[in-house]
């Protein structure tokens, strides 16, 4: 089936079931009101038909998805698809699938990725930037079919999370438990792109005590534009022991092999004019040479070449070298373990002991014009090479005593962490490239600079939880954390970049708050958190991704991002309406803007500055409303205000770019999402609208990108049958971006510069349409 067929079986069947939703779902009413009473909210989450909770009795802005609420977004998603339905929660990507590295961009209230902190099983994450320095992507950490359930802290998590980044909230994801049954699970979707994506699962079912599972998935999708592949391999496997009544032995393993062509960065007076779909010209070696020799010749790229008959003039529609590169791609090969015990002693004390390891290979491919090969083409293949090496443990006390509930969390984790950039070969070929972006390199002929990085983290927490009435509970606690960086290179020559060791410690970040239950699903809370965001160790983040001397003036300014967060809000609802409204405030201070400087390629240290404080003030409202069983809305709106608050001055004092009042970066006023969603068992459809207000790419506001309403949808049908092979067996077809909507995703790819029109944004995907053929247990 070719993609215009899909697109008109997708339409056809868009107008059939959106006739008949109504009908049945509305006739369906008549039966839901003779049931006696709704089910409790722990029941509706385990049969699936309340997939998205409100963070009932938690003091602090809580929300929680299903895996459920995975399976109805395009096979192999990442699930911040389905979490930017939620409050607050901004996701950009370049790619219909959200899976697209160098582009993935989610915020929370204004605060960027690298702001926030991430869990798998309670296993950190690192902040998940693309420098991939002290963790990893969730997309590499787990197949998405394998992702249990996730939950958003907008504002601040728990106490005990291990992450030394979230001071403007916490994502944690679970991966789902084996199955009780013997089962095989799968899918295999087709779709645009020439999109094919295999996933696969056995469980064994209950052995007497012991569960397990293991699963692969496997992706290979071309580009939307352009050339290159998105290409992806995954295994993961989990074990459940279950020793005696009161000890659990839990495991997880995954491995995956990513290998994906990059997209090209734009400026906005690039696509007015080249347009949308431009992109590298990775086909097109020949003409790589030729603008390469070009920006050579004209002294543009710094490269040095001899007489040639290239001449000065760019092939239209050319006017730059950074118009489009040959290539570029990001390979990354991680392999992560965990192992944890969790013991009841007695009816009151729980604890758990949990290790965890790490190690990943990785490489950030360029093929550049502003280096030569030897043999004298004027143009190289750049790379940033990365290594990690990371091992932690985590322990956790939990003991009821009375009305108090004592909560005690430890974390140690040890980082050695290798970054490197070096230069190889592309020949000597006018007509033929050497090699290709998606191959690991070796043999450079240049390496800039190679260092390696260790950070040791410490981190405690302390909480009790004083239920004072039925009604009435006050929680109470603080964590501590003890970070240490240190930089040292490994080359014999020192390369241009800092060195040195830097200690990050607060044992005191305390976190209060108060929840009041009013009866009929009703509650108000309210909470203050104090949370500092350590700084990182790495050549292309933190105080060290700077030049020695810049390292050495900022030296006794840098400071941890600290923030100290107010919250309050009120929880509403039991059965058909369930919603949450609340209000925050948020000062921020010693915030770090790393300053390009000259095109991303390029590679030149950024320049760091610290602009002092920003405030945070936003209110954000959730609904869920279910007027009958087979039929789900699910609408929010948030509102968020986020400003610098002191320009950025030099040592002497002296303004040196006035930001004050400025709106921050990537952070945009409003959010909105609407979903609707039916499932009657056989049929099913969703379709999802989300809403973004402008973007500023420029500390000073002086360039920014349009706001946009995105719609994605899915159709599908559902066997029910009393043979188990064929019961649950389904076909459906997905929809992203379905009105072709002409937009920039991804703001930032490159940084942000404090003015003009930079190069360091990414389209964001057509119109693309999926097939996709599933079985459940």
């Amino acid at each position: 089936m070719n993609t215009t067929s899909l697109r008109t079986v997708f339409l056809s069947s868009a107008a059939l079931i959106g006739m008949a939703i109504p009908a049945q779902a509305f006739a369906a009413e008549a039966e839901a009101q003779a049931v006696a009473a709704a089910p409790d909210s722990a029941d509706e989450a385990e049969d699936g038909s309340e997939i998205l909770v409100y963070g009932k009795g938690e003091v602090r802005q809580v929300t929680e998805i299903s895996a459920a609420d995975i399976a109805v977004t395009t096979a192999g998603s990442s699930p911040f698809i389905a979490l930017r339905k939620l409050p607050g929660v901004n996701f950009q990507s370049a790619d219909p699938f959200g899976v697209y590295e160098w582009s993935t961009r989610i915020t929370l209230r204004g605060f960027n990725q690298n702001q926030l902190g991430f869990t798998l099983d309670g296993v950190p994450l690192g902040d998940m930037s693309y420098g991939n320095t002290n963790g990893l992507h969730i997309s590499r950490a787990i197949i998405a079919d394998n992702i249990g359930n996730s939950r958003v802290s907008q504002g601040a998590g728990a106490l005990g999370t291990a992450s030394t980044s979230n001071i403007g909230g916490t994502i944690e994801f679970f991966s789902r438990a084996p199955e009780d049954e013997l089962g095989i699970a799968g899918n295999v979707t087709y779709g645009d792109s020439n999109t094919l994506r295999v996933f696969g699962a056995l469980d064994t079912g209950d052995l007497g005590g012991f569960k397990a599972y293991i699963s692969a998935a496997h992706i290979d999708a071309d580009k939307w534009k352009g050339f290159g592949t998105q290409r992806s391999t995954q295994v993961n496997a989990k074990l459940v022991a279950d020793f005696s009544p009161s000890t659990t032995f839990t495991a997880f393993v995954n491995f995956s092999d990513r290998k994906e062509n990059d997209y090209h960065d734009f400026s906005l007076e690039m696509i007015d004019r080249l347009g949308y779909n431009w992109d590298n010209i990775s086909d097109n070696w020949p003409l790589a040479v030729q603008v390469a020799f070009i920006g050579a010749n004209r002294g543009d790229t710094g490269v040095v070449v001899g007489p040639n008959t290239f001449g000065t003039t760019f092939p239209a529609p050319f006017r730059s070298v950074d118009d489009a590169y040959f290539d570029a791609a990001g390979l990354r090969r991680d392999l992560v373990a965990s192992a944890r015990i969790d013991q009841s002693i007695g009816d009151t004390v729980k604890i758990g002991l949990q290790g965890y390891y790490h190690t990943n290979k990785g490489q950030g491919s360029w093929i550049t014009p502003y280096r030569a090969s030897p043999g004298g083409l004027p143009i190289s293949f750049r790379t940033t090479e990365y290594e990690i090496d990371r091992i932690g443990v985590l322990g956790d006390l939990v003991a009821e005593l009375g009305a108090h509930t004592v909560r005690v969390n430890l974390w140690y984790e040890n980082n050695d962490f290798e970054q490197a950039r070096r230069f190889y070969s592309m020949g000597t070929s006018l007509t033929e490239p050497l090699t290709n972006a998606r191959i690991y390199q070796d043999n450079p002929f240049f390496t800039q600079w190679n260092n390696a990085y260790n950070t040791r983290t410490f981190q405690f927490a302390v909480q009790d939880q004083w239920d004072v009435t039925d009604a009435f509970t006050v929680t109470g606690g603080f964590k501590g954390q003890a970070v240490k960086l240190e930089a040292t290179a490994i080359n014999p020559t020192p390369g241009p970049l800092a060195l040195g060791e830097i200690d990050n410690e607060d044992l005191f970040l305390p976190q209060v708050g108060v929840l009041y239950k009013l009866g009929g699903g009703n509650e108000i809370f309210a909470s203050f958190t104090q949370n500092q965001r350590a700084l990182i160790a790495s050549a292309t983040s933190g105080p060290f991704a700077t030049s020695a001397a810049g390292f050495v003036a900022l030296r006794d300014q840098i400071e941890p991002e600290k923030t100290n967060t107010y919250e309050v809000g009120f929880r509403f609802g039991e059965g058909q309406l369930t919603g949450v409204v609340a209000g925050y405030l948020v000062n921020f201070s010693n915030r770090l803007l790393a300053i390009p400087q000259g095109p991303g390629i390029v590679g030149n240290a950024a320049l760091l500055s610290n602009v002092g404080d920003v405030r945070s003030v936003g209110a954000e409202i959730g609904l869920q409303w279910q007027p009958v069983p087979d039929f789900t809305v699910t609408g929010s709106y948030a509102y968020n205000k986020n400003t610098y608050q002191n320009d950025v001055v030099n040592q002497a004092g002296t303004v040196v770019q006035a930001i004050e009042g400025r709106t921050v970066v990537d952070s945009p006023e409003s959010i909105a999402n609407l979903e609707l969603a039916y499932d009657n068992g056989q049929f099913y459809a969703r379709a999802n609208a989300n809403y973004t207000s402008e973007r500023f790419f420029t500390f000073s506001n002086d360039r920014s990108v349009d706001g946009r309403v995105l719609v994605d949808g899915l159709i599908g049908f559902r066997l029910q049958s009393d043979n188990r092979f064929l019961d649950g067996l389904a076909i459906e077809g997905t929809v992203t971006n379905l009105f072709d909507t002409r937009y920039v995703s991804t703001i930032g790819s490159n940084g942000f510069g404090f003015a003009g029109d930079n190069q360091t944004l990414l389209p964001g995907a057509p119109q693309q349409f999926f097939v996709t053929l599933r079985k459940g247990f």
